[in-house]
């Protein structure tokens, strides 16, 4: 990625996102507990037994997902004493990173597809790697990137008309 920006790395970090999205994930039990919720478990004991999770790392992981509007606290149907995690609209948008994520880990840290392979519903077909895409399509690679603020952009458009 271009360097047009690079010194002034330090003085965005304030305006970055990327810190604030780790702190709403933390660490890798919040990507397992959010696979799983992906994966239709809902109930503390469920994740508690597919995970293999100390309860009370687990409590405090799903309470921070729950105070960051990725999962929500939902009373059970049929046991209101009883509450079911579920996905809100912010957690299924991290679909894409965490689909992004895995195929990373497949092709770079354990080298072989892992199982079972995720499909498209509709044909039950592979889906393609995650890109990264211009508005018109276009995938783009680490030599068509740089970043720029957000004001050049509206001089950059207005010295084009």
């Amino acid at each position: 990625m271009g360097g047009a920006v690079r010194e002034t790395l330090r003085a965005m970090a304030r305006e970055c996102s990327l810190p604030a999205a780790l702190e709403a994930m933390g660490e890798r039990w919040s990507f397992l507990i959010l696979r799983g919720a992906f994966n239709g478990i809902r109930h503390f004991e469920e994740f508690q037994s597919e995970l293999g999770i100390a309860r009370n790392i687990l409590a405090n992981r799903l309470a921070r997902l729950v105070e960051h509007g990725i999962l929500a606290r939902v009373p059970c149907a049929d046991d209101r004493r009883k509450v079911e995690y579920r996905l809100t609209d912010k957690g299924h948008a991290l679909l894409p990173t965490m689909v992004a994520l895995r195929q990373w880990g497949e092709r770079w840290e354990t080298g072989v597809p892992a199982s079972p392979i995720l499909v498209d519903a509709r044909d039950r077909k592979p889906i393609a790697p995650v890109t990264v895409q211009a508005q018109d399509g276009r995938v783009l690679g680490k030599g068509d990137l740089l970043w720029a603020l957000p004001d050049e952009d509206a001089e950059e458009a207005r010295a084009a008309e």
